[in-house]
Parts: C-alpha cells; sequence; structure tokens
C-alpha cells in the first residue's frame, strides 16, 4: 500500500469509521476536486465486530495493516449510539471506552466521534444520481434546508442546514428523535391499526410503524383485522424481510396491504418533515429498509400521502423526495465531516 498518496503536504492522514454492532468499517478519505463527491474514499475495511475485544484493538489493527503508524492521523469515527460524553458504551456491544484515552493510546493527532444517523445526513451533499433514486417532486433548491429519515432498526430523523460563515457555505446538521413523534392515523384502517398497538404499547410513535419491528407490528394488526387471527407462536410470526418479500411477489395478502400501508403511512410522515423546515433542498430516506423496495414504493400512495398537506400542500408539492441507495453513506458522511474545511 503506498499510503503517501493518501496524506497531504503536512504529512496527515484522515481516517474514517463507520461503527455498528455487527460490522465496523474503515477507510480512508482524501479531497478530490475532480470527483463528482469531491471526496475520494479508499482502502476500505469490513471487521467482524465480534472479532475483536475493543475498539482500540480494531483501530489499532487497521493502523498497523495500512502502516499508518508514521502519519498525523486525523480521525472522524460515525458510531450506533450517543457521543455526548467522554464515556461512550455501545448499545449492541460490551465496549466502553474514554474518547481521550483511545486518543492518547493510538497517539491520534485528532479524534472526533459523531452519531452514525448524523454520518449518514452529512453524505446527502455529496451524493451523485447513481447513489440515489427520485420518488416524484421537483427541483432540489440549492442552499435550501435538507430533510432525511430513516426506518431500519428503529426511524432515525435529522436535518441539515447550510450555514455561511467567512464567505464559505458548510452544512450543519441537527439530529434529534423525530421518529418518536406520535402516529397519527388519517383513515379507518390506520385507526384500527393504532388501536391494535396501543393494546400493547402505551404510546404509539411513528417509529412503532416505519422500523422493521414496526412493518411486522402493521403485519400483526392487519391479520387479527382483517382475518381475526392472532399470531400465538414464533413459526407463526412472519419477519419484515419475509414480509416484504411475500408482498413483492405477491404471495400474501396480508403481507402487500401491510408494505403498502407502511410507504403510505412513510409518506404522511416525510412530508411532516418537508414542512418543518421547508426542506426544499430534499427528503431523503435512508435506513436498511426502504432500498429493498423502491419500486414497490413508486407504486404505492406515498408521495401522494406525502404532498396532501392542505393548504400548504404547494411546498411539498415541489420538495423532491428521494432514496438513499449508497451502501456506505456511513464512511461518506464521516468524509464529509473531517473534510468539510477543505472540500
Amino acid at each position: 500500500m503506498k499510503t503517501t498518496q493518501q496524506a497531504n503536504n503536512n504529512n496527515t492522514v484522515n481516517l474514517i469509521a463507520d461503527i455498528g454492532g455487527t460490522n465496523i468499517r474503515l477507510a480512508l478519505a482524501t479531497p478530490d476536486a475532480s470527483a463528482a463527491m469531491k471526496v475520494k474514499i479508499s482502502h476500505i475495511e469490513t471487521y467482524q465486530c465480534e472479532a475483536f475485544d475493543s475498539l482500540t484493538e480494531v483501530l489499532k489493527h487497521y493502523i498497523e495493516e495500512k502502516q499508518l503508524a508514521s502519519f498525523r492521523v486525523n480521525a472522524c469515527l460515525a458510531i450506533a449510539c450517543p457521543v455526548d460524553n467522554d464515556l461512550i458504551s455501545m448499545t449492541n456491544l460490551p465496549w466502553q471506552f474514554s474518547q481521550k484515552a483511545l486518543k492518547e493510546t493510538l497517539n491520534l493527532n485528532s479524534l472526533r466521534f459523531i452519531n452514525d444517523y448524523t454520518a449518514i445526513a452529512m453524505a446527502i451533499p455529496l451524493l451523485s444520481e447513481q447513489q440515489k433514486v427520485k420518488i416524484g417532486g421537483g427541483a432540489t433548491v440549492a442552499g435550501k434546508p435538507i430533510a432525511v429519515c430513516g426506518p431500519g432498526t428503529g426511524l432515525g430523523v435529522a436535518n441539515l442546514v447550510p450555514i455561511k460563515a467567512a464567505g464559505d457555505t458548510q452544512w450543519h446538521c441537527f439530529s434529534g428523535e423525530g421518529g418518536h413523534i406520535d402516529f397519527a392515523p388519517i383513515n379507518d384502517t390506520e385507526q384500527k391499526v393504532l388501536n391494535f398497538i396501543q393494546q400493547i404499547k402505551k404510546r404509539v410513535s411513528y417509529e412503532q410503524l416505519l422500523s422493521g419491528f414496526g412493518l411486522e407490528q402493521i403485519y400483526q394488526a392487519l391479520l387479527w383485522i382483517t382475518q381475526g387471527k392472532e399470531i400465538t407462536t414464533v413459526k407463526e410470526k412472519l419477519s419484515a424481510k419475509d414480509i416484504t418479500r411475500k408482498a413483492i411477489d405477491q404471495s400474501c395478502e396480508v403481507c402487500e396491504q401491510s408494505l403498502t400501508l407502511f410507504c403510505n403511512v412513510l409518506g404522511s410522515f416525510a412530508g411532516n418533515l418537508a414542512l418543518i423546515m421547508d426542506s426544499q433542498g430534499g427528503v431523503y430516506i435512508a435506513g436498511g429498509i426502504v432500498p429493498r423496495f423502491i419500486d414497490y414504493l413508486k407504486n404505492s400512495d406515498f408521495r401522494e400521502r406525502f404532498e396532501t398537506k392542505g393548504r400548504l400542500s404547494y411546498i411539498t408539492e415541489q420538495a423532491p423526495t428521494y432514496v438513499i441507495t449508497e451502501e456506505q453513506p456511513g464512511l461518506l458522511g464521516a468524509a464529509a465531516v473531517i473534510l468539510q474545511g477543505e472540500i
């Protein structure tokens, strides 16, 4: 590996990571004015988290493997857990560490942790047309806010706003817990689904429908509503992946109804996000679920529900919607954060 090609004139390399509960992806990032994304990501390696005892161990392994020890290493690491405190405890891994101690142990020049969803949001301005699929609306308006939501294990939400400083424009991410906004049904079927879930949950947020677990709950609700059937055994239960597959191949009517309702509710929710900040820069759908059924989403009432906002429908009718298809948005977002001042 010719690491010197990754270094700038200050003998510095930019290390980026996307750290999940199962895998950790590591790479190097350099600015590239000639590229569409204005950034080049190289030397990507994916490791199984369970193969290492700590984050320090896997980072040290990568640094040694890529012969980075002689360089000044700046690191931006996206991680699937809160990063506000020095002590980080991962939700789905027995990894706990101090940010300060990690920087000192690995002799890093700089270290910044960001939430994994912040990373996904920061990737959006760098996406090419080949890394996203448009689902209706007008053209994106440069310099306007961008919203993103991502049905996956949960329902992530973030907003990007351009901020001008010293004559330069940079993107700032405002993340939060928008996925936990109260779910609002708009027809009789959705009201019945809400009633069903309320028998299980004291409070029903959009995340209770717009997530992998949410799709399973929609299926269970519709099975009861349409057929009076209740799932009582593990064998009867369908996973979100099973429901999606059966809906697409039309082998299960309730699965089709479930995925259709999922898409329609997602349209309403995404439209709500567009209204909050007048997101004429676009509303983006991320996460691991929706890219599996983009054509199904297009043929649903997703866009109609997105646009139907009464007197303010003119805002949502114009705002474009996209599904992110880039496979490494976390790495791309981490690169955007670490290189934003150079791009």
